[in-house]
């Protein structure tokens, strides 16, 4: 019996894992960790530096934000189509729509908002106190806010991660990870 129960906890933590990770949309968190060494100088920044630097932050966060809003689902010849969630359900991107494929079961829902919320939550955490953008917007902060920038990332990551572990979401939408099978959202 007790095999059983730990059995179900190891599923539940690597479930858990799982879903950390698709916590931010890769492709977004990507591009930021790329450009933002160089549009903020290395730290060393300038006015044009800030003004490109917060303009990738806020295209970035708007980015993760509207991700928990996509899904995607498989049509009857097998191939991925990606949509947007809305109040009916799933406004796809494409035209070609078989009257087989009911899109209705993707409705937009309240998790998809608390997600939202917590995406870019984390993504304001990673960006905000990446130590480019520390040494460009507030140089000054790294020394006296060091308890700060040590304990906001584990805090914020524990609250979102423990979130997305209570409240899983099963949209498979741009930028995330794909399973196997994506027609449970």
């Amino acid at each position: 019996m007790a095999n059983n129960n730990s059995k179900t906890i190891k599923d539940m933590t690597f479930t858990g894992v799982g879903n950390l990770v698709r916590l931010l949309p890769t492709g977004t968190v990507f591009l930021f960790q790329f450009l933002n060494p160089v549009l903020t100088n290395n730290g060393h920044c300038h006015p044009l530096n800030k003004y490109f630097s917060a303009t990738l932050t806020a295209i970035c966060g708007l980015s993760c934000f509207l991700s928990s809003f996509t899904d995607s689902y498989t049509d009857s010849n097998g191939n991925t189509h990606y949509g947007i969630a809305t109040m009916k359900g799933l406004w796809p991107s494409s035209s070609m729509v078989s009257s087989s494929d009911d899109l209705s079961k993707y409705k937009l829902r309240f998790g998809d908002f608390v997600h939202a919320f917590f995406s870019l939550t984390v993504f304001g955490v990673v960006a905000l106190l990446d130590s480019n953008t520390v040494d460009c917007f507030y140089p000054g902060f790294e020394s006296t806010g060091k308890t700060l920038l040590m304990a906001a990332p584990p805090v914020i990551g524990a609250v979102s991660g423990s979130v997305f572990m209570l409240f899983p979401s099963n949209r498979h939408g741009i930028g995330y990870p794909s399973s196997p099978s994506t027609d449970e959202s």
